[in-house]
């Protein structure tokens, strides 16, 4: 009976002193095996996965189209005629005798362009001012045009402003010229005004001397008019057809490009020559040439695409060659 207590105390004090470490040794090796499991997670993140982009971003701002040109909105475009021209406006007339030999819509009033700056060369030149006075471009030239690659401040003479005018249809370099006229931009308007009175053109108003503005129209009948009377003068005729021309400006040769000579003198004798652009105008050109030894005035206003203003041009000079009596019979004599 005593053993048997003694033996039950002792295993009593064993089960005491072994409790502790027990308990405390569990929850050691969970917290480490823990850590161990954290670890591992932490090494072995995934990687985010991709993201492809399916939509599209369109800017928030409608395109907006170019306005039509005013012989569209006439409804002039794209009619038909015996030469199928690309142009909504035709004229052919022999430069001496006011024949005319094809028209199509002569007498409608569309705006003209850069035509404008011959009737700019005729003004300058009739007021005799000197050729060698030094004009600059200043800051109401460049701001009035900014896309020029005559710079404010440059410094030209007056001869080389009508020319690039006339060859590269400079506006800042027509603006100028305008500018530095006896009374100003209002008095230089004015007599652009007064010389289409004086040579007939009915049909005509202008507005500035560049042609940017919509304003500046005349008819194909008042543009035989200008152009014959333009080709009268030398040096119109001349920077009209040069060459590329290349000047100073601040130091630096620059050479700017005769943007009238889209066709070559080996295809057509061409005199004169005059191209223009702007929407409401679609592409234009005038000009004075020789086809069969006949000195021949060609308008051709709002023509689509960049280059059929002279394919029409190249149409009627092979109309006119292919005429079997040398000449066609005129349709009316212009007055």
């Amino acid at each position: 009976m005593f053993l048997n207590r003694f033996w039950l105390l002792v295993c009593a004090c064993l089960i005491l002193a072994y409790a502790p470490s027990y308990g405390q040794s569990g929850p050691k090796e969970k917290t480490s095996s823990t850590s161990k499991s954290t670890s591992k997670q932490a090494t072995k993140t995934p990687k985010k996965p991709k993201v492809v982009r399916i939509t599209v971003t369109r800017p928030t701002n409608p395109v907006v189209e170019a306005r039509p040109s005013f012989a569209t909105a006439l409804g002039l475009r794209g009619q038909h005629d015996e030469l199928s021209l690309k142009s909504s406006v035709a004229m052919v007339m022999n430069q001496d005798t006011k024949d005319v030999y094809y028209e199509k819509n002569p007498s409608v009033s569309l705006p003209i362009a850069s035509i404008t700056k011959l009737m700019t060369a005729m003004v300058m030149l009739d007021a005799k001012l000197s050729m060698d006075e030094m004009i600059t471009i200043n800051s109401e030239d460049a701001h009035i045009y900014r896309h020029s690659r005559l710079a404010e401040g440059t410094v030209l003479t007056r001869e080389e402003a009508l020319h690039l005018a006339l060859m590269s249809s400079e506006n800042r370099a027509a603006y100028t010229i305008a500018r530095n006229y006896p009374g100003g931009l209002p008095a230089f308007v004015a007599a652009m005004n007064h010389k289409a009175k004086d040579l007939g053109m009915e049909h005509s108003h202008f507005e500035d001397p560049t042609g940017l503005t919509s304003e500046n129209v005349a008819s194909a009948e008042d543009l035989t008019r200008m152009l014959s009377a333009a080709y009268q003068y030398k040096l119109i005729r001349q920077f009209s057809t040069w060459p590329d021309l290349t000047i100073v400006i601040k130091n630096r040769p620059q050479k700017f490009i005769n943007t009238n000579r889209l066709v070559r003198s080996g295809d057509m004798d061409i005199g004169l020559q005059k191209t223009g652009f702007i929407n409401a105008a679609g592409r234009c050109l005038v000009m004075q040439a020789r086809v069969n030894n006949t000195p021949l005035l060609l308008v051709f206003l709002d023509s689509v695409g960049t280059q059929s203003r002279f394919a029409d041009a190249v149409r009627v000079r092979d109309w006119y060659e292919r005429m079997p009596e040398g000449e066609p019979k005129p349709i009316r004599r212009l007055m």
